[in-house]
């Protein structure tokens, strides 16, 4: 009843959707806007007020350092400080710290670096004097005449700074020779604390100045600074040290997972980056109040529209609902107790009454359809038993015509070969070793003519081959079947097989010889078709390897591989078919004696390739019993030629374990 309700609402819902489309989507796609615009301008107006005040700090810190650095190159120039007297000097320098509270400890040391003055806010009554001779405040100091940096840390909590100055002479006029360097250490707390006063905690806005090392030298709240080891984050450091522009900001994700708009100003000539950011809500805060004020109009407009349509398409789909429900009766074949129709005086009306008649029509075509798909479905079933008959028959009929029309052109073929070639063939073979022996008798031979004589020999040689094939696969004996050893008749047949110098011949013989039952002539021509093969697709040197294989109580398997460049895939299901060849020359039945000697021999044969890498011939042949008879029954091999267990599976368990011997044949010339 649930999902009747709901198919009988979606005209209703439609209506619905439309209304709320037209009547919310301009107010949604404009309020977005307006939203997407303010917040573009907030997030700017914000940015350029965070970068103007990390500008207008970073100048505060560059004069905050510059005061104290000229505080000492005065100090350095007072009356009597030039000569290097202690007493003068720790005179001047006691007025410094009076006035000056950020300075920490102060020191003169002479031009070897070694310590003559020292005078500190936390040092005892005799300071012990040190060497600043490899030092590089006081090397670059006492070369440049000034030196700023070295950030530490007092006593491992307030970070200080280190400033030197030469020591003039100042009666010197001309070029003042350096009498020493003024070093003083000043405390940086004082730029926390003008931090703190101008981004207070509850303004949510952090500042801090920073060394381009990490080294947080200031930050708003002082506590961040007065931390072991204390740094900004590594994915703020990242923004700011990377910048080339001495200003600039943005968004930056913190590792938290909430996004900052940051601003970074350089401090000039010292290096340090003035770094202020905000929570991103802060500037996005009257963009969220004017969403929040969008999404409560759209929620009024929602609520008025879906009253508003539901009223409207009640009204427009009750007539609609009838004709389906009429509709759902017909399609299920109920032509009686249809709902009553609303006959309107409108489109809904005269689509209802053209729906009645068309329910009539509808009934009477019905049953004559019935009618008639049954007699159809009579006659259809019976047709289709006379086609698949027919069918059948005219398969067999053409295999049958097939094969016996090519058996027959081969027959002839053959017959003409033998009676109309051969004769000519032994007669040019003759008078060819006629006129090479009166030659020879009459002296020197022309090695141009002995050249051509020995060309007639071997294309007599290769048409004699052809016929000779061709002979083979269209005659029909009775095999004469004698029980060999496998092992034996493959290395006699390797032993006077011409194997050309550049070829290796190895040979993976299993020690369990297994005896079978062949036809020798007719299984030999098979094995040297397969030799022959291999050797010619390999012209400039490979190998061919020979191995037999028990592969269970019923089967032997015999390899024939080689080494050479291998069939493609598009034309290994073709190579058995007869007179299918991709040589030059050949009559393309070499494979298809093959295929032939085996199955006459209840065998199967297969092979496997690799592009590049060299083909297989698997021969599967039935083992001989004591009496002579194959293993295997004839009718299982005609079947399927290996049964009962599928290559690969042998009944002895031990079998696949067994180590094969190999012996290697390198023919000679």
């Amino acid at each position: 009843m649930a999902s009747e309700t709901i198919r009988r609402g979606r005209l209703a819902y439609k209506f619905l959707f439309w209304f709320l489309m037209i009547s919310i989507a301009p107010i949604a796609v404009v309020g977005w806007q307006l939203v997407a615009i303010s917040q573009n301008v907030l997030k700017e107006e914000s940015l350029r007020n965070q970068q103007s005040q990390a500008v207008g700090f970073a100048e505060t810190v560059f004069g905050y350092i510059s005061t104290y650095k000229n505080v000492l190159a005065v100090a350095s120039r007072l009356e009597g400080f030039s000569a290097m007297d202690p007493i003068q000097q720790q005179r001047h320098l006691n007025r410094v710290m009076q006035q000056h509270p950020a300075f920490l400890e102060l020191s003169v040391a002479d031009l070897g670096g070694k310590e003559t003055l020292r005078m500190g806010r936390f040092l005892g009554p005799t300071p012990e004097m040190r060497n600043f001779g490899d030092s590089d405040a006081f090397r670059l100091a006492l070369q440049n005449g000034e030196y700023t940096g070295s950030l530490t840390r007092f006593q491992d909590l307030y970070p200080i700074l280190t400033i030197g100055v030469s020591v003039l002479d100042p009666t010197q006029t001309a070029i003042s020779p350096r009498k020493g360097v003024l070093m003083g250490l000043v405390s940086l707390n004082g730029l926390s604390q003008m931090l703190r006063q101008q981004y207070p905690e509850k303004s949510r806005t952090i500042a801090s100045v920073v060394a381009v090392d990490g080294f947080l030298v200031a930050h708003s709240n002082p506590e961040e600074v007065y931390r072991k080891n204390a740094r900004i984050p590594k994915e703020v450091l990242d923004v700011i040290t990377t910048q080339v522009a001495e200003k600039g900001g943005g968004k930056i994700d913190l590792k938290d997972g909430t996004t900052v708009l940051g601003a970074y100003a350089t401090v000039k000539d010292i290096g340090w980056v003035v770094y202020i950011q905000q929570p991103i809500e802060t500037a996005y805060l009257a963009a969220h109040e004017m969403r929040s004020q969008i999404y409560r109009v759209i929620f009024w407009v929602i609520g008025v529209t879906i009253l508003l349509s539901l009223a409207v398409a009640g009204h427009i789909t009750q007539p609609i609902r009838a004709l389906k429900q009429a509709a759902d009766r017909l399609k299920a074949g109920q032509f009686e107790d249809l709902p009553e129709m609303m006959t309107t005086n409108d489109e809904i009306g005269d689509l209802a009454q053209s729906f009645v008649q068309m329910s009539e029509s509808l009934k009477e075509k019905t049953g004559e359809l019935v009618r008639a798909k049954e007699e159809l479905e009579k006659f259809t079933k019976f047709l289709e038993k006379r086609v698949d008959a027919r069918t059948r028959e005219l398969k067999a009929a053409q295999d049958e015509l097939v094969k016996k029309e090519r058996l027959a052109a081969i027959g002839q073929m053959a017959s003409v070969v033998g009676h109309e070639i051969r004769n000519p063939l032994a007669v040019i073979n003759n008078s060819t070793f006629f006129i090479k022996t009166k030659l020879g008798k009459a002296g020197q031979m022309d090695p141009k003519v002995e050249k051509h004589i020995s060309i007639i020999e071997s294309e007599i040689k290769q048409a004699n081959g052809i016929i000779s094939e061709i002979l083979t696969y269209s005659r029909s004996r009775d095999l004469k079947c004698e029980i060999v050893s496998l092992n034996h008749f493959l290395d006699e047949l390797c032993s006077v097989y011409p194997f050309p110098s550049h070829i290796e011949v190895v040979k993976n013989f299993d020690p369990r010889d297994a005896i079978v039952s062949i036809d020798q002539d007719e299984f030999r021509q098979a094995v040297r078709n397969l030799v022959g093969n291999g050797i010619e697709v390999m012209p400039t040197g490979g190998r061919i390897t020979l191995t037999t294989e028990l592969v269970d109580a019923n089967w032997v398997r015999i390899d024939v591989a080689d080494s050479g460049s291998g069939i493609p895939p598009d034309i290994l299901e073709k190579i058995f078919a007869p007179f299918f060849t991709t040589k030059a020359r050949g009559t393309g039945l070499g494979l298809a004696v093959v295929r032939k000697a085996i199955d006459r021999h209840q065998g199967k044969v297969d092979v496997e390739s690799t592009v590049g890498k060299g083909t297989t011939f698997k021969i599967y042949l039935p083992l001989a019993n004591k009496a002579g008879v194959p293993a295997a029954s004839q009718a299982q091999a005609q079947a399927n030629p290996y049964q009962p267990q599928a290559p690969g599976a042998p009944s002895d368990p031990s079998a696949e374990a067994r180590v094969i011997p190999q012996t290697q044949i390198r023919p000679t010339t």
